[in-house]
């Protein structure tokens, strides 16, 4: 991981893990809510229970944080996570009536707090991009390296 990571890492990762952690035990209501909106941006997820898909939602969410708490964890597969997460949250609010501006992206009142995770899909595409732009310029330096010793190893 690299250490400039750290930051957005740990501050994301708190957030969704206790996002995750306090859904864990939905149920009843608050599960029906969470599905329902779920429901109407993606609606194959209708097969789930509410409740199955509260839990899976949270146990999601938990291993996610998680990925990104652990330092072992490359940033670009734990970017990988958030990007997809956040993408699902912003299929989400676009597809949920209400959400928007009709016609616009922007948000109405009642999609605020759903629009705003957006951040989510560019922090994402930051550790993922940095991740796999630091290994590309780290196979170049290799292949630097290596021609600069074949060449001397032709002129000595």
């Amino acid at each position: 991981m690299n250490v400039s990571h750290l930051p957005l890492r740990v501050a994301i990762g708190a957030f969704v893990l206790n996002s995750g952690v306090s859904k864990w035990n939905l149920e009843g209501d608050g599960a029906a809510s969470m599905h329902g909106m779920a429901v109407g941006a993606i609606p194959p997820l209708r097969r789930l229970p509410a409740e199955q898909f509260a839990r899976l939602l949270a146990g999601t969410e938990v291993a996610l944080g998680a990925a990104l708490l652990l330092p072992f964890v490359p940033s670009g597969l734990a970017g990988l996570g958030l990007l997809g997460f956040g993408g699902g949250l912003l299929r989400l609010y676009w597809a949920t009536p209400g959400m928007h501006e009709p016609g616009s992206p922007r948000p109405t009142q009642q999609g605020v707090p759903i629009a705003k995770d957006s951040w989510l899909v560019g922090a994402g595409l930051t550790l993922l991009l940095d991740d796999l732009l630091g290994r590309a310029a780290g196979k170049r330096r290799g292949l630097g390296r290596q021609i600069s010793r074949r060449c001397g190893r032709r002129r000595g």
